[in-house]
């Protein structure tokens, strides 16, 4: 498989690092932010492995071949 750019969301939460890609829903989490970083990548690693022994690989293409993606910070009251 060729490389993909995803993005990832890294946030504290309780004195630990929450990372999640937000195209795949996929999650990890880490002491640091390298840490939690370097944990989802092995995550989705393991996840796409996954799919592709399930034969589910190809529903992902659009989603990891897409050469445009965006990303925007919005403000709501809650």
């Amino acid at each position: 498989m060729t490389k993909v750019r995803l993005t990832i969301l890294i946030w504290e939460e309780e004195g630990v690092y929450v990372s999640r890609c937000q195209e795949l829903e996929v999650a990890s989490c880490g002491d640091t932010p390298e840490e939690a970083l370097d944990n989802i990548r092995e995550a989705i690693e393991l996840y796409l492995e996954n799919a592709k022994e399930l034969g589910i690989l190809q529903d992902l293409e659009p989603i990891l071949k897409s050469p445009r993606k965006f990303t925007s910070v919005i403000e709501v009251e809650a």
